[in-house]
């Protein structure tokens, strides 16, 4: 794993149109506006066609994070779900870190993290059309925040409304659970997006 990817207190997300829709791309930047990875999804050719005749909703997807070296960090992915699903976390040699379980509300979305021993580690609730998320642990303390508003550099750069900030609470110092934390708020724009 890259020494420095999961480091980051605060991710930027820049989607790329992909002009058949087939498998999303993003690009993640870092507060200095340096390119520091991507996320991708992969798709197989039969998942390709049946992303034509199915609902997204019900489709497995995996999406791969991966650094600027293209060196796998983690990955996040489903099965085949006709209800309210279940999204597994894997770091970089395969192993499971955390699970994710999204409830719907209006547009009112919850994502509960789950460790690798099925423990309950943090919350992402917010509203997807203002899309404005806050990622709170435990107790109920803020660690983290996913929201389309920020100043600074980032600000130039970014003028599109597909673009995104995901920060962390540099505080927060469990590396593990940061991961599966980061991983589930850096794909939830996909992961929204294949639940439409």
């Amino acid at each position: 794993m890259s020494s420095n990817f999961f480091d980051t207190n605060s991710y930027f997300i820049d989607e790329k149109v992909n002009l058949f829709k087939f498998e999303n791309c993003y690009q993640i930047y870092d507060e200095n506006a340096r390119n520091i990875g991507s996320i991708r999804q992969r798709l197989t050719a039969g998942q390709k066609l049946l992303r034509l005749l199915l609902n997204k909703a019900m489709l497995p997807f995996l999406l791969e994070i991966k650094d600027s070296d293209e060196v796998l960090q983690a990955s996040i992915s489903r099965g085949w779900t006709f209800f309210m699903s279940k999204i597994k976390i894997q770091d970089a040699e395969g192993h499971t870190i955390g699970t994710v379980q999204q409830k719907f509300k209006f547009f009112k979305p919850t994502f509960k993290i789950f460790n690798n021993s099925d423990v309950l580690i943090s919350e992402i609730t917010g509203d997807w059309k203002a899309w404005n998320f806050v990622i709170k642990d435990t107790s109920g303390t803020q660690i983290g925040v996913i929201t389309k508003k920020w100043a600074g550099a980032m600000k130039e750069i970014f003028t599109t409304a597909d673009k995104y900030n995901v920060s962390i609470d540099p505080h927060y110092s469990n590396k593990e659970n940061k991961i599966a934390i980061l991983s589930s708020a850096i794909t939830i724009d996909m992961v929204l997006k294949e639940s439409k």
